[in-house]
């Protein structure tokens, strides 16, 4: 009996241990969870700035989120201070360089959906190379944001599309030193649909590059 009993031991304590470790561990992988049905709010998705001087200079940007950033790149601290060139190329003060400032964050932000498009799934495409290239973003800058966003919506049936305003701006404000000529802010709040509906079509204002420019780009699935 007593060598049954030793035999059976190491494998119950193995059982308990990995057991104690699932435990363990699971709280971490939910307090990591970043879909948006949590209650932290919606997820702010891959905002990118670009910077574009008339000339090579120094540039700080800071971003008031009303909500809490989930990951930057580079890395934020209390604001990015970067050397910038006319071609877009930014250089941190180790002379690592980037295409644009980059981060994500959560909000409980309520996005404005009273005007805008519903554009069937397979539409996606065009429908966002035409309302990108009328609101100021060069192709470049497009061709980054359809292939970030078209992979989540182009099988959808229809997608409700609205191109946000205050609603966005209000809740994460830019500051740049030195104040940009042009700044183009372009936040896409969007929900997959079913069956279309009926909305009053958006204006999509013109912009202008004129002097130092700034750009940016992000969007946010609502469910």
């Amino acid at each position: 009996m007593k060598k049954k009993l030793s035999f059976f031991t190491p494998l119950l304590l193995l059982l308990l241990l990995v057991l104690a470790c699932l435990l363990i561990t699971r709280p971490f992988y939910h307090s990591n969870h970043r879909e948006e049905d949590d209650d932290h709010g919606l997820t702010l998705a891959k905002p990118v700035i670009y910077l574009y001087p008339k000339e090579e200079m120094e540039v700080t940007v800071r971003l008031e989120l009303d909500g809490n950033l989930t990951c930057t790149y580079p890395a934020y601290d209390e604001g990015w201070t970067v050397t910038a060139r006319p071609d877009g190329t930014l250089t941190d003060e180790c002379g690592q360089t980037y295409n644009y400032l980059y981060w994500e964050g959560l909000s409980d932000t309520e996005f404005d959906f009273s005007r805008g498009f519903c554009v069937p799934g397979g539409d996606t495409a065009v429908f966002l190379e035409d309302a990108l290239a009328r609101l100021g973003l060069t192709r470049r800058e497009a061709n980054e944001f359809i292939v970030y966003w078209l992979p989540r919506m182009e099988q959808n049936p229809y997608n409700l599309i609205s191109f946000q305003t205050d609603a966005y701006t209000g809740h994460a404000v830019l500051t740049v030193t030195p104040e940009p000529d042009s700044l183009l802010r372009i936040f896409m709040a969007w929900k997959p649909l079913e069956a279309p509906v009926d909305l009053p079509a958006q204006d999509l204002p013109v912009f202008s590059r004129n002097g130092f420019t700034v750009a940016e780009w992000g969007g946010t699935e609502v469910k």
